[in-house]
């Protein structure tokens, strides 16, 4: 374990906010399942922690072997995960489960180890990979509007035309990010307002049709206007009724919360251990408790800005906005459903709330990020060695001259010694007190020229 632990690489900050989300998550998960195994008799509360136990510990399995995983192979990962995600819609669409009667196609059954499986979390990762590997390809580059539209756009769509018969919420969540991400991968703004313009008209056809055939989507355009109606209008229905036991169990929690375990609105409140599991948290924790999740995701979120700012790779940058800011904006969206500043979308609390794929997909952006944020850290660590062994050898270097120096220094001073030292021995007086060099008198010489 420690091993483990020891190996870790990438954001520390990451890491230890990921830990406590996930720490958190187990007293509210906990709570909220006597919802599931008292109310609608299904299951024991062991059994639901234990399940979220193990799908936590599966997702720290899946951050540590993806963040281990060099981040530049993602580029090729997403050229083949495009098709692959788009069959995998394709069949979700139309042999998925379906939920009350409507066309809520989200989910697929693994073979052989029965779990569910949403498959538009998948597709989200992927797509958004898929565009920062587009852009840091084209950066610099000059391109047309068509070769975009072909090479980065259509795999978009083809991925939202798939989304969105199931799920609206998660496909303006994938259009609103991947405009984000081109914007800013300095993708021209005159071509993001052609999209963005292609976007609304495509949109607008779309409810068209579905309002003019509804036997092809039964049911599913009406959920989202009566939802959007009732956020609106305030009339009753399940939507409100979830949104009233919600907000009762707010107002119940007050600053200090209820207590662990206390709530008593999660035996009335639907999806209390997922889509709503933020009111739980906030009634047995007051206050305080709700703004400590919410303090954790908003440090999430500047750790997120930090690392993208400190990469020095455009796709790097791209990644960690792309597959980082959407957890912030998920656990955001959350929040205000809870609170009804938002109409339901069904989004879940990321890491907190109960769900294996919410949980794993989660994992997966966060191990991708955090191989990112190691590449950087061995950069540094690599420039950091490079400065001590320059350092190093720069003191051998000076040790050296200043060996030499002294050494030649000693040198010069023994050869002015000896100088010295042999014209001392040339220098004798005679009995007279003349000064004799080699036993003569110089003067001799000056007198004899003369």
């Amino acid at each position: 374990m420690f091993d483990i632990i020891g190996k870790i690489r990438g954001d520390k900050t990451i890491w230890a906010i990921v830990f406590l989300l996930a720490i958190i998550s187990f007293l509210p998960v906990y709570s909220a399942s006597t919802n599931l195994v008292y109310v609608i008799g299904k299951g024991t509360t062991i059994g639901y922690l234990f399940k979220h136990f193990v799908h936590v510990m599966l997702g720290f399995m899946i951050i540590y072997f993806v963040h281990k995983t060099p981040y530049h192979y993602f580029k090729a990962l997403s050229i083949f995960g495009i098709p692959l995600v788009i069959l995998l819609l394709i069949y979700t669409l139309f042999k998925g489960t379906v939920i009350g009667g409507a066309n809520a196609s989200r989910w697929i059954q693994i073979p052989f180890v029965g779990i569910s499986f949403q498959t538009s979390t998948f597709a989200f990762i992927v797509l958004m990979i898929y565009v920062a590997r587009y852009l840091s390809k084209v950066s610099g580059k000059v391109y047309s509007f068509k070769d975009s539209l072909l090479e980065l756009w259509t795999p978009i769509f083809v991925v939202l035309v798939l989304v969105l018969p199931a799920n609206f919420s998660t496909t303006a969540l994938i259009f609103l990010m991947a405009c984000m991400l081109v914007f800013i991968g300095q993708y021209p703004l005159r071509y993001l307002a052609i999209i963005i313009g292609l976007g609304i008209i495509s949109f607008t056809m779309f409810i068209l049709v579905a309002k003019a055939f509804p036997n092809t989507m039964p049911n599913r355009v009406d959920t989202w206007m009566s939802r959007i109606d009732n956020f609106f209008d305030n009339k009753p229905n399940e939507d409100e009724y979830q949104i009233e036991k919600a907000k009762i169990a707010i107002a119940s929690g007050k600053i200090y919360g209820l207590g662990p375990g206390k709530s008593v609105q999660k035996n009335f409140l639907p999806q209390s251990s997922s889509d709503f599991i933020f009111a739980i948290i906030v009634e047995e924790y007051g206050l305080i408790g709700a703004v400590g999740i919410l303090f954790l995701y908003l440090l999430l979120f500047v750790r997120f800005i930090i690392d993208a700012q400190k990469v020095t790779t455009l796709f790097g940058k791209l990644l960690i906005i792309g597959l980082g800011f959407p957890i912030i904006f998920q656990a955001l969206i959350n929040m205000g459903v809870a609170v009804e500043l938002l109409p339901v979308t069904g989004q879940p609390l990321p890491l907190i709330s109960s769900g294996g794929t919410s949980i794993w997909m989660t994992c997966i952006a966060i191990g991708i990020i955090l191989s990112v944020t190691k590449k950087e850290e061995e950069v540094a660590l690599d420039l950091e060695e490079k400065r001590k062994r320059d350092e190093a050898l720069q003191q051998i270097i000076d040790a050296q001259v200043a060996l030499n120096e002294e050494k030649d220094s000693d040198e010069n001073q023994q050869k002015i010694n000896d100088i010295k030292s042999s014209i001392r021995k040339s220098l004798i007086e005679d009995e007279n007190g003349n000064v004799l060099v080699n036993g003569q008198n110089p003067m001799n010489a000056v007198l004899n020229k003369r």
